[in-house]
């Protein structure tokens, strides 16, 4: 990228004879404009933007951008000096509102930007392109011709993934922020780019054993701050870590390494940096024009107008775009009950009701459900994940019985419950014991994701360990059951970087995460215990086959409340491997623990968070134990089982 930018003058600046804009020949058809302007144009990356094209012998550069509203629109850079009045496009014939050119001997590496006059109030702006493949590293914003080229070498798991996809496969995803994992302190502190990235990410993510790593937003964004959420470049990956063709690298190697890759995604908002799309041809094009429904309060930013066609296919594509030339293997849509509801994060007389004078914001839920039969359609083996908080029905529903089309829902109301429940001293543990059973009364009314996100450990919030109660020990013993208790749970599992041994400051996106924690027993033996948990979750299918099926689940005892103990059963649709997970929320040592079982025999004991390699107390079962003809729990067989303090394990019986 460095090499594509620092062309010399002599050779960015041309005549303005030789670049001379030349009208496209045929890139753009009837049936585009057709399906465009329907909303159902959802590879539309392929006709707007900059594309390096041979037209009638001559190398160069098609140009094409949606500006209705726009009486002149220029083609500026360093090859014209900026000048406007050089490089004009032409409108089309067909009311599109999409201008197009071509420049002769424009190359990769050519920066360049919009220049738009509109029609209204002689309103001028330089604007970045909506479709571009690559921008200036921010704080610049020009926009960078690019062909994006990769050899892919991913072909085995791009075979295999639909499986690995699977609502009855095992996925837990390591939640990253690239710019704050790991940095370079002998550099300036500076991140890790896509390519120094690939192995040492892969390593560790290996070595703990998540099936799926999920980036947020790796989309051009101007304000670092904002993570990625504040998105300009909806096809442009952040030039900060390298180009488009380093981010392929980096996720063909995961991928090669049996790792998949979901991307965070952010269609509820954008940005009204000057650059960006807002009010980009002198009118609100791409978002409403009504603050009640363009403005979004908590973020400072527009939100887009879903009921305009030509936005759902730009947003659209945007999603496709991913799946397709950077073989992502799950988008999770970000804010999505932002979305769903016109009046969220509102007061009376902040926002305007829908044509039926209800709350929901219809256009947006259409919206919603094209993104996802589309997705789905083309790419039947790829995943969509809601973070949606609220108790909208249906959300990973099909489309056809009046679901939202999602593949999978965040369960917000468990990691509120949980991590409520967790940060109360085990003493008054047995008063709030519903926060941890509540969740199984509604695991199975969606396809349940499990977080543990970057959004809760920050601002103010702490870090996980930081939210145990107790002393170093209570805090990673409680920590290791609340993982524990995780896993156990029905659902699929994520955990922010960090969490996975136990970062002990809130997480900083300008500092690496605490790496040197490691060296500490605790937070090593953490690690082990995630990457034990994961290993165990990933081989034994009654964790995970039926997460969304209640014949899946059954509970032993969740009335013991003074004890501050849980017991239940996980099943594999046969029913020949049971797990049975036990829970000890207090520092109580309890020798003698009667826990009644579906059926007699062997019982092993696969994993115990007391262990002392995870720097437990070392006590538990011997490795299992038989179980006995005596009755308890309305069961004819029991274990008497030793049960550590503040420890989960894990049984398992198998025919």
């Amino acid at each position: 990228m460095a090499e594509m930018k620092k062309k010399s003058t002599e050779t960015k600046m041309k005549t303005t004879t030789a670049l001379s804009v030349k009208p496209v020949e045929g890139r753009i058809t009837d049936h585009d404009i057709y399906f465009f302007k329907e909303g159902n144009h959802f590879r539309l990356y392929n006709k707007l933007g900059s594309h390096l094209i041979e037209q009638n012998g001559v190398k160069g550069a098609a140009f094409a951008v949606w500006a209705p509203n726009a009486e002149k629109v220029s083609v500026i850079g360093d090859f014209n000096d900026w000048d406007p009045s050089t490089h004009r496009l032409a409108a089309r014939g067909d009311w599109s509102g999409i201008w197009e050119g071509f420049i002769p001997e424009i190359q990769e590496g050519y920066v360049y930007k919009y220049s738009i006059l509109s029609r209204y109030n002689d309103h001028k702006a330089e604007k970045a392109d909506p479709f571009a493949f690559s921008a200036e590293v921010p704080p610049k914003t020009a926009s960078i011709v690019t062909a994006a080229c990769y050899e892919w070498t991913d072909h085995e798991w791009m075979r295999s993934r639909k499986e690995r996809n699977s609502q009855k496969a095992p996925i837990s995803i390591y939640e990253v922020h690239f710019g704050s994992w790991r940095r370079v302190p002998e550099e300036g502190d500076r991140p890790l780019t896509y390519r120094e990235m690939a192995p040492l990410l892969t390593e560790h993510v290996r070595e703990t054993g998540f099936t799926h790593v999920e980036f947020l937003p790796l989309m051009e964004h101007p304000f670092y701050g904002s993570w990625g959420y504040q998105t300009t470049g909806y096809f442009a990956p952040t030039a900060r870590y390298g180009s488009a063709s380093d981010l392929m690298y980096l996720i063909d190697y995961l991928h090669n390494n049996g790792i998949g890759v979901i991307l965070d995604w952010v269609p509820s908002h954008f940005p009204a940096d000057g650059h960006g799309l807002s009010y980009f041809d002198g009118t609100h094009l791409f978002e409403h024009a009504d603050a009640r429904q363009g403005f979004h309060p908590d973020w400072a930013s527009s939100i887009f107008n879903y009921g305009r066609n030509e936005v759902r296919s730009f947003l659209i594509s945007s999603a496709i775009y991913w799946l397709d030339r950077f073989h992502i293997d799950g988008i999770r849509v970000d804010a999505v009950a932002s979305m769903l509801y016109l009046d969220y994060s509102r007061k009376p007389g902040e926002w305007l009701p829908n044509e039926f004078g209800g709350r929901e914001n219809i256009e947006a839920i259409n919206f919603i459900k094209k993104l996802n039969e589309a997705i789905y359609q083309e790419f039947p083996d790829v995943e969509t994940f809601a973070e949606e908080s609220t108790a909208w029905p249906m959300v990973s529903r099909p489309t056809y019985v009046g679901g939202l089309g999602f593949g999978s829902k965040w369960n917000m109301g468990w990691m509120h419950d949980t991590l409520k429940y967790f940060s109360k001293d085990p003493v008054y543990r047995k008063y709030s014991h519903n926060q941890l059973t509540f969740s199984i009364w509604y695991a199975f009314t969606e396809n349940f994701l499990l977080p543990l996100s970057h959004d809760e450990v920050v601002h103010g919030k702490g870090s996980l360990i930081g939210k145990m109660p107790g002393d170093e020990w209570q805090k990673f013993a409680n920590l290791r059951v609340m993982f524990g208790y995780m896993f156990g749970h029905p659902g699929k599992k994520l955990l922010f970087m960090g969490n996975e041994f136990g970062q002990i400051k809130e997480w900083n996106h300008d500092e690496s995460i605490e790496w040197h924690c490691l060296l500490s027993h605790f937070h090593s033996g953490l690690q082990k215990w995630v990457s034990d948990l994961n290993r165990l979750y990933r081989a034994e299918r009654s964790l995970y086959e039926l997460d969304s099926d209640p014949e899946g689940f059954e509970w032993i005892d969740f009335h013991d409340a003074e004890n501050s103990t849980l017991s239940f059963v996980r099943k594999t649709r046969d029913s020949k491997e049971l797990m049975l997970v036990v829970c000890n929320l207090t520092p109580i040592y309890r020798p003698c623990y009667r826990i009644g079982v579906p059926r007699g025999g062997w019982w092993q004991e696969m994993l115990n968070s007391d262990g002392c390699e995870y720097s437990g107390s070392g006590k538990g079962n011997s490795g299992g134990l038989e179980a006995e003809a005596v009755a308890s729990h309305k069961r004819v067989f029991s274990l008497n089982l030793i049960l550590p303090p503040l420890s989960v394990m894990f049984f398992k019986s198998a025919w």
